[in-house]
């Protein structure tokens, strides 16, 4: 039977040395700083995939009530369906968006730069969905105008714009 040396045995006092620590928790730090960014790239990427799903699923349905009744639905308030659009519209266009803020139905009203859209669905402030421009606001706002525009700050032109009060502005018929 071997036998070790009294140095090789564990003390029972034995733990991390503060050098020890320091490491792990400079290793643990470097991969939080790497991937925090990450995190947060994927979240604004999947908020603006679901932000064009819904302008697109919208901009249908309302197309289609344009169609079948040979004019566009009448203005309505902030998160509220229009008139006639239970058919074509899911209750998805009634609540909160993935930046904050509700949906708004916007028949011939004037824009930003003095445009007026036949028919536009912003997104705007509403009681309990706030929409406040944040960094992470002003950055899904550059996503959203990449992904529907393929450009970035062109606020005037194109299907995505900034409607008066520097808000989405998504273009159903110019």
């Amino acid at each position: 039977m071997l036998r070790r040396p009294p140095e090789a045995r564990l003390r029972p006092d034995a733990g991390f040395t503060v050098l020890e620590l320091m490491v792990i928790v400079a290793i643990v730090s470097i991969v939080c700083a790497i991937a925090v960014p990450a995190f947060q790239r994927i979240r604004v990427k999947s908020r603006t995939a679901a932000i064009v799903n819904d302008f697109r699923v919208f901009a249908t349905g309302f197309q289609t009530y344009a169609v079948e009744n040979g004019s566009w639905p009448p203005e309505a308030g902030v998160g509220v369906l229009p008139t006639g659009m239970s058919q074509s519209l899911s209750s998805a266009f009634t609540r909160a968006t993935p930046m904050g803020g509700k949906y708004n139905w916007e028949n011939n009203q004037v824009q930003l730069f003095g445009f007026r859209p036949r028919a536009a669905i912003a997104i705007n402030n509403a009681g309990g969905a706030p929409l406040t421009l944040t960094t992470s606001t002003i950055n899904m706002l550059y996503a959203l105008d990449l992904a529907i525009d393929n450009e970035v700050g062109g606020w005037s032109t194109g299907q995505f714009r900034l409607n008066g009060s520097i808000l989405p502005l998504f273009v159903v018929e110019p």
